[in-house]
């Protein structure tokens, strides 16, 4: 699977080539602060078939967590384009930055369902995990 996409504003694009290792929607209170209040949606792609092709995000870590994931943010319009998990060999690709969000199909798995808000819609018949799956 080849994914292209980049921020709102243009100035950051990117490829994503392999296999999805996974598609999702985490419920984590992290995702939430990003997102506005909703579950974040994302499809996890292999690090070797990543790579900008326009401009240079900005990343932020959070510094008082032993291992915390890197986002990736476009430094002109704030575009929360990925984020790097410390404890995974991943890009997690934000779904609203694909050029086409059709590609993803929709999620195979909801995770950090114990952060879900009551007003969380997760889809019926896909695997739901309290945290992240085993």
């Amino acid at each position: 699977m080849k994914l292209e996409g980049g921020c709102y504003c243009g100035s950051v694009r990117y490829v994503a080539d392999g296999e999805p290792l996974l598609k999702a929607q985490c419920h984590c209170r992290e995702c939430q602060y990003i997102t506005g209040g909703s579950p974040n949606v994302f499809i996890a792609m292999p690090t070797d078939g990543f790579r900008y092709t326009k401009a240079a995000p900005k990343g932020f870590a959070r510094k008082d967590l032993e291992k915390p994931v890197t986002r990736e943010f476009c430094p002109e319009c704030g575009t929360h384009v990925v984020t790097r998990p410390a404890r995974m060999q991943a890009v997690i690709v934000k779904v609203g930055t694909l050029d086409d969000p059709k590609l993803f199909g929709g999620p195979d798995a909801a995770i950090y369902t114990i952060d879900k808000q009551a007003f969380h819609r997760i889809p019926e018949g896909i695997r739901c995990f309290d945290r992240l799956p085993g």
